[in-house]
């Protein structure tokens, strides 16, 4: 099976594995795993309402993480995909959070999930303020984006905040992912209601019941994990926390291989073991807090 447009991707057999991307992303943020992720799995990769070539945000719900939730909930349900494991990063992250708190999980890898920050913490407005300057220079640029995009140095620049080796992605990546952020229909009412507070922490961790492994990238400049894991860490019943080194926010690009082994690992240790042990995929558990090394 296999399925391609601008709001989804979805190919290979097997578990079913959810990719869920960032805030001002696309499902193309997970280009650089999905080749090896369908050689094992059911991979389904949506590109999340309100953003680029993404179906509209319902009109009847409110801009915050549940309501983000709700509404990926219904394509899921739309797509015929009940529990699934999930990956997210950033804004996917917490949804796959929030969609283990619902029962929809079977096993959850976040990556620098976003969330993790208490209601009223000052660093709520520090984002709000980051992402106004992001999203303005990218609509500012947006006609220059092929000139800027076009040598490894410009790149690796204009993409810092997101990824550490910006000069490794193609010049056509580059810019598909620079024009996406320009294009976020949402974005103007998601920093509004960011700024605002509204709902934009998760709370009840503890609900979770579903096995968790928290990725925190070491050089992550949009949610550093020293501030923004620890509530993870200590509210979420058996999380299984590990360092990804040398990785910025979107760690798939700066790390391919250690991003896929990293998922790989976790959703065949709670895939059934008779289906795991016939793909030759079961692995071993981690066990306590780890650093994954580069292949």
């Amino acid at each position: 099976m296999q399925e391609l447009s601008g709001a989804l991707y979805r190919a290979g057999s097997g578990e079913p594995v959810v990719l869920i991307h960032g805030f001002t992303g696309t499902w193309h943020h997970w280009r650089p795993v999905l080749a090896e992720l369908v050689a094992r799995y059911d991979v389904i990769a949506p590109t999340l309402a309100g953003h680029d070539g993404g179906p509209p945000f319902p009109a009847d719900l409110e801009m915050n993480f549940p309501s983000a939730t709700d509404s990926f909930e219904r394509h899921l349900d739309e797509l015929g995909v009940g529990t699934a494991h999930f990956v997210g990063n950033s804004l996917g992250g917490a949804i796959a959070l929030e969609l283990a708190k619902r029962g929809r999980a079977r096993s959850v890898v976040a990556l620098a999930p976003a969330g993790g920050w208490l209601d009223g913490d000052p660093e709520v407005e520090r984002l709000a303020r980051f992402f106004r300057r992001t999203i303005r220079l990218a609509r500012m640029s947006n006609g220059l984006m092929q000139r800027v995009m076009r040598r490894p140095g410009p790149r690796r620049l204009a993409l810092r905040d997101v990824m550490c080796h910006g000069e490794l992605v193609s010049a056509t990546d580059a810019i598909a992912i620079s024009r996406a952020t320009a294009r976020c229909a949402v974005a103007d009412a998601a920093i509004s209601s960011l700024g605002a507070g509204k709902a934009f922490a998760l709370h009840e961790l503890d609900r979770i019941s579903c096995p968790v492994l928290l990725a925190t990238p070491q050089l992550d400049r949009i949610l550093p994990g020293e501030h923004h894991a620890p509530r993870f860490r200590r509210e979420i019943p058996g999380v299984e926390p590990v360092s990804l080194p040398g990785c910025g926010h979107t760690p798939m690009w700066d790390d391919t291989a250690l991003i896929v082994r990293t998922i790989t690992e976790f959703v065949d240790r709670h895939t059934d073991p008779e289906a795991a042990a016939a793909n030759g995929h079961a692995q071993e558990p981690l066990g306590g807090e780890q650093i994954l090394k580069r292949a």
